[in-house]
């Protein structure tokens, strides 16, 4: 195994990656004032030496797979999100809960490609190989819901103390449904309220724009932006991850 980056323990590996066989991408894909950005996946990519397979497990835009496969046609391009938490993500990417390889042509060359990947991927209890824009879409959808999610419960948090409830109660309560759980329920989290991070908020702005400009949905669109708009209140409010917010959606939006 070989590992680059710009660790200067790893920086010196940069000649090597051309003779891997499978290269595991893993960039920063950010959420900027101009939108979506994978500059340094389009930039790192050229690495990859021919006929090897490059898997992109950066958070990506669909069509961003079948877009570099075009501009690289000597290397096989697929794509495999990760689903990783911050503060256990060695135990996550050993422990996978599902394994989702994209491909950018429905080709059988590009099949077995994919099932060469799954093979030294960690079992997980759900895999899949499907075409590359739903392998995409699959993590902006689980981190555009959580970040509702969270909104949600923010609301219902200012409900139940307006009424002179005891919000603990209700959480323990809500949180015993299986179905619903204890994730993303916290108003009050890592010091503040609403959703932040830095995947939640660029995720959704992604999620939210990619809708806009895919579907003629005007109350959809409003949806989207209405929740936005609460999101940022409580960020500002209490002063929770407003460097995210800033780098999303600029200093006027953030408070500043």
């Amino acid at each position: 195994m070989v590992r680059y980056s710009i660790e200067p323990e790893y920086a010196g590996n940069k000649e090597k990656i051309k003779d891997c066989d499978i290269i595991f991408i893993a960039v920063p894909t950010p959420t900027t004032l101009k939108g979506f950005n994978c500059d340094t996946l389009w930039e790192v990519i050229k690495l990859v030496g021919k006929s090897k397979i490059a898997v992109i497990k950066s958070t990506i835009l669909p069509g961003t797979t079948e877009s570099l496969q075009k501009a690289n046609p000597d290397i096989y391009v697929l794509h495999s999100p990760e689903f990783l938490s911050r503060n256990t993500a060695a135990y996550d990417a050993t422990h996978p809960i599902k394994n989702i390889i994209g491909i950018p042509l429905e080709f059988d060359e590009y099949k077995k490609k994919a099932e060469l990947v799954m093979s030294v991927l960690p079992e997980a209890p759900f895999k899949i190989i499907c075409r590359a824009k739903e392998a995409e879409l699959v993590k902006y959808c689980g981190n555009s819901f959580y970040y509702v999610k969270t909104v949600y419960f923010n609301l219902l948090y200012d409900l139940v103390n307006s009424l002179g409830g005891d919000w603990e109660n209700l959480r323990k309560m809500v949180a015993a449904d299986p179905w619903i759980g204890e994730m993303h329920i916290n108003p009050v989290h890592r010091g503040g309220r609403g959703a932040g991070g830095d995947c939640l908020i660029k995720d959704y702005a992604a999620l939210a724009a990619l809708y806009k400009n895919s579907v003629k949905d005007e109350r959809g669109n409003k949806i989207f932006d209405s929740v936005k708009e609460k999101n940022v209140e409580l960020l500002v409010k209490s002063k929770k991850d407003i460097n995210f917010l800033k780098g999303v959606y600029g200093d006027e939006v953030a408070g500043n």
